[in-house]
């Protein structure tokens, strides 16, 4: 992977348990961490408590400013959560799964991986897989265990991109696993796929 500047601040667009989780992360990482919904700043003040030091609520336009944006919302809301926003070059990390709620069922996606659908979304957007694959209670808590770390699965076409996600699991105490392209490595993480809800720790 090439070298590239680590970011300093995560944008992350929605605020329920999976994007709250990956806040806890981000915070792991030393980074700052700037968390919108749909219902706007002044929604989320009890969020950005109980989170602490370094997470500050915005709007989505704010958020989606930062240099890497973490897209956490339900399937359905994906479109319009990344709607109207610049995209060129941003770093975006999927964090979605395509479930369909109520029914809690697997959406139809022609055969496609979600994150490559998600890129389409984001046209520009350097897209990473990442951060799906545990529930949110696991991802937000300490990696450390059995005296090794716990593993994260990522993939993407960007090479620069996937090192600076890879860089930020690091800081927050992960081991990264790097599973290739989008096309590859998506199907693998995603819900139904044969890496989701698994958790690993690599021992020394």
């Amino acid at each position: 992977m090439t070298a590239e500047t680590p970011i300093d601040t995560v944008g992350i667009i929605g605020a329920g348990s999976a994007g709250q989780a990956f806040a806890r992360v981000a915070q792991r990482a030393s980074r700052k961490v700037v968390i919108a919904n749909s219902h706007g700043p002044q929604s989320l003040a009890a969020v950005v408590d109980d989170l602490g030091a370094g997470v500050s609520a915005g709007t989505v336009g704010e958020a989606a400013a930062s240099a890497m944006v973490v897209i956490a919302v339900p399937w359905a809301s994906v479109p319009e959560a990344v709607a109207n926003q610049a995209w060129e070059a941003k770093i975006v990390v999927d964090q979605t799964n395509p479930y369909i709620f109520p029914e809690m069922k697997l959406a139809d996606l022609g055969g496609r991986s979600s994150s490559e659908i998600v890129a389409e979304l984001v046209e520009g957007a350097r897209v990473v897989k990442a951060a799906n694959t545990l529930g949110a209670g696991l991802l937000g808590s300490d990696p450390h265990e059995a005296g090794g770390r716990r593993v994260l699965f990522l993939s993407g076409d960007d090479g620069a991109a996937k090192a600076v996600v890879a860089d930020l699991f690091e800081g927050a105490g992960f081991f990264p696993i790097d599973l290739g392209d989008l096309a590859t490595g998506g199907p693998m993480q995603q819900a139904g796929g044969p890496l989701a809800g698994l958790n690993l720790v690599r021992l020394p």
